[in-house]
């Protein structure tokens, strides 16, 4: 098996068990060719605890883990299972709405921000060094007053903090509080209070608001 025809099987491979897409890899294509890959490889968890792998991150949720140098990253989402990521997410509802009530943030948009953040996981921790289920950044959890950013009540009463202040500040606008969640308020602003054009804050806003209405919508149906 060639290295492109490799790759072929690999991304976007939707498999339940994160060690056999990794057993597959180093055996199907680490062994056949003496470069790692052509492309850096992406993954990311999804509401059903299916985990997505591409070299092509069209998806906001989607986290680097493999780059072209060999470099290999592991985010906290990776390393949730099916039942565990289920099971994550149903521990933390009752926090979830406490939190969101606490801000006056409507849940279905929280519970998008952290899905899309860390996919339930509360120990996540990114390349960038965004740490928890809300995936705050060691300034941005001190300015508050986050003690632990991995502990999950803390990381969330101030990521909904954090939240609520976005909201403020851009009249309840979410598409612009979100592109400050993700890129910064200062980039926000620096692009004339549009959304800045960056790839990933381009593909973030869009994928947490995708999974926001879904959430209202499952929520108004069962009303």
């Amino acid at each position: 098996m060639n290295n492109r025809n490799c790759f072929h099987h690999l991304l976007h491979a939707r498999i339940s068990n994160v060690s056999r897409i990794f057993s597959y890899f180093f055996l199907s294509c680490v062994l056949a060719t003496p470069t790692l890959s052509e492309a850096d490889i992406y993954h990311f968890v999804a509401e059903d605890g299916t985990p997505h792998f591409s070299d092509q991150p069209s998806d906001a949720r989607f986290r680097l883990i493999l780059r072209t140098d060999g470099q290999v990253h592991l985010p906290g989402s990776m390393n949730l299972s099916s039942a565990r990521f289920r099971n994550a997410k149903d521990h933390f509802i009752e926090e979830i709405s406490n939190a969101a009530r606490a801000n006056h943030i409507e849940p279905a948009l929280l519970h998008a921000v952290i899905e899309i953040e860390s996919g339930y996981n509360a120990k996540a921790v990114s390349p960038k060094g965004a740490l928890g289920l809300m995936q705050l950044m060691p300034d941005t959890a001190r300015r508050y007053a986050v003690q632990d950013p991995l502990d999950a009540v803390q990381n969330l009463r101030g990521g909904a903090r954090l939240l609520r202040d976005l909201l403020d500040l851009y009249s309840g606008n979410k598409e612009l509080a979100l592109a400050a969640y993700n890129a910064g308020a200062g980039a926000v602003k620096a692009h004339g209070g549009r959304i800045p054009p960056y790839a990933e804050t381009v593909r973030y806003v869009p994928a947490v608001m995708k999974r926001y209405e879904s959430r209202k919508s499952q929520h108004s149906s069962l009303n």
